[in-house]
């Protein structure tokens, strides 16, 4: 029986390796907090070793003070460090929201569109900025879209053609649905786009951007409400409540500082390969190069992975 004033957090952490330096240097710092590890169990040591302990805090405890100073096993040894208080729902989500550019595909829409309009230095460069927090992403996406204007409809096409999925997103995205999740792509991209990935992956919900098209060219306007970040927000919290579910049972995962306000509102936040100003602001943080990584922060088992043919 727990006494009066004790928590129970879970920690995660993965990496290639994990090192008995890298476990020392890990204990030192939880028992610098009065945290001490109450159960440890492996749930990868193939491709990817992976590492879950419960852990028990005998005074208050801010997960996001301790996770700053796991912080230097990322730099050090190459390890992710995610810390989660022990809830009911943790192992019991049913959403999950997911960016689609540099996170659930391995490219930007639009810096592919720019490259077949021969702009594509000046708008990589734009959205390098904006995907960092450091010019507003409504604004950007205008600047950009602008720079297109007379570009082929047809390029469309063939940058979709072109499109590959981040390793292991695929196999997430199946494995998530089996279990009963409702998935929801949620994109400051293109439609043209997040459709064909809505039907390929059977995906319940796309949420995005329109390019207006007038005589088979791109006008270099967007068409309706732009879906920034809060514009995401906004559309999970709508999906959750036809869901009649809380955010408590949510998961959002994104790589761009359009992503925070859903992955902060999320009961399980992800900065999924993500550039460093949102590592920085977001609950949690995967620098792994495969999108599987995510299942271990539900308890989930390489074994388990395996199992599952999705």
């Amino acid at each position: 029986m727990e006494q009066q004033g004790q928590a129970e957090w879970v920690l995660t952490c993965m990496g290639r390796q994990i090192s008995h330096p890298a476990l020392a240097g890990m204990t030192e710092v939880l028992s610098q907090h009065a945290i001490f590890i109450k159960t440890m169990r492996v749930l990868a040591q193939k491709k990817l070793h992976c590492l879950e302990m419960v852990l028990t805090a005998l005074r208050p405890t801010d997960a996001r003070a301790l996770s700053r100073r796991l912080d230097p096993l990322r730099s050090d040894f190459g390890m992710d460090v995610v810390i989660q208080e022990m809830d009911p729902y943790r192992q019991k989500k049913r959403l999950l929201f997911i960016d689609m550019d540099s996170t659930l595909v391995r490219m930007e829409g639009i810096d592919e569109l720019a490259k077949e309009a021969g702009v594509g230095d000046r708008v990589a460069s734009i959205t390098h900025r904006a995907m960092n927090g450091a010019i507003p992403f409504p604004a950007a996406l205008r600047e950009r879209v602008a720079l297109l204007a007379g570009l082929p409809a047809s390029a469309l096409q063939r940058v979709y053609r072109r499109m590959s999925y981040t390793p292991g997103a695929r196999k997430t995205i199946a494995l998530l649905q089996a279990a009963g999740y409702q998935i929801a792509l949620l994109s400051g991209g293109f439609d043209y786009f997040s459709a064909r990935v809505k039907a390929r992956l059977k995906l319940d919900h796309a949420f995005s951007n329109t390019l207006e098209v007038r005589d088979g060219l791109l006008t270099g306007t967007i068409l309706g409400e732009i879906v920034d970040g809060e514009r995401k927000a906004a559309l999970m919290a709508e999906v959750v409540r036809k869901a009649g579910a809380s955010f408590d049972q949510t998961i959002a995962i994104g790589d761009g500082a359009n992503d925070l306000p859903m992955i902060s509102q999320a009961g399980l936040g992800i900065a999924f390969r993500a550039k460093p100003a949102v590592r920085e602001a977001a609950p949690c943080s995967i620098t792994q190069p495969n999108m599987t990584s995510v299942l271990y922060l539900l308890g989930m088992t390489e074994s388990e992975i395996e199992r599952s043919g999705a």
